[in-house]
């Protein structure tokens, strides 16, 4: 103790720090088993874009597409060269002799009455659309263009006439059905075709006791307006008979 007690306050300090030294001394052990791999890690962040590569060999052809839309249709194209004449044909065998007269006489008829069914057919069809009546007597336009005669045989062959209004009352009928029909004009049962200024009705009874002429007709300067028509007035004028236009036909009533 009398040896360190002598010793100076710097030998003291040494000797301190000598035997701090020695604690922190490691001693080095065995080494130690490899552990077991760890779990991967994160990925990094992206590095910059590297630089374009080669081109590549070129693949194999791969298999065909869908078809696309088809595109619009092109122009017409020129006329092509006419072909050569075909070969001609063999001479055909000889018909047979036949009398067909009689034969096409029956279809010629048949037809005829055939067109005669179709038509009256669509006279009915018509009629139970719409017809007007009086006391004695059934009206009916017939709304299908034809001349005078072509006008009176129609009425005719469906066992009526060519209207004939020979008193005010028949006359304001006829008139009435044309207006309400939205017509401006029809033919009447009425003309003077056999002898100028003479009217007579379809019935060939004369002009007697009734007319409703517009004002200033019959007035035929031409001496061509033989037929008459009447207005969506009730007015009656006198025209040519070749004009085409519709017309009334009048059927009687039968008496019970």
């Amino acid at each position: 103790m009398g040896l360190f007690h002598d010793r100076s306050p710097h030998l003291y300090n040494i000797c301190a720090t000598d035997s701090q030294a020695l604690g922190m001394l490691k001693y080095e052990g065995d080494e130690g088993k490899k552990g077991d791999q760890g779990e991967m890690g994160k990925h990094g962040k992206l590095g910059p874009t590297g630089s374009k590569g080669d081109k590549g060999a070129v693949g194999d052809i791969g298999d065909q597409g869908i078809m696309g839309k088809i595109g619009p249709i092109g122009r017409k194209g020129d006329k092509g060269l006419k072909g050569l004449s075909g070969v001609s044909g063999g001479k055909g065998k000889a018909g047979a002799v036949c009398d067909c007269g009689k034969y096409r006489k029956v279809v010629g008829q048949l037809d005829i009455n055939v067109a005669r069914l179709k038509s009256s057919i669509k006279f009915v069809k018509n009629v139970l659309a719409g017809i007007r009546e009086t006391e004695e007597k059934y009206y009916y336009i017939v709304q299908e263009e034809k001349s005078y005669k072509e006008a009176l045989t129609h009425c005719r062959i469906r066992d009526g006439v060519l209207a004939m209004p020979k008193d005010e009352a028949a006359n304001a009928v006829i008139s009435d059905y044309v207006s309400q029909s939205g017509l401006f004009r029809v033919f009447i049962g009425l003309s003077d075709m056999e002898n100028e200024g003479q009217f007579v009705y379809a019935d060939r009874t004369p002009l007697q006791n009734y007319s409703n002429w517009k004002e200033g007709e019959p007035q035929d300067t031409s001496g061509q307006e033989d037929c008459v028509e009447m207005l969506s007035t009730g007015q009656w004028n006198d025209t040519e008979c070749h004009h085409t236009m519709y017309f009334v036909c009048e059927f009687p009533k039968k008496r019970k």
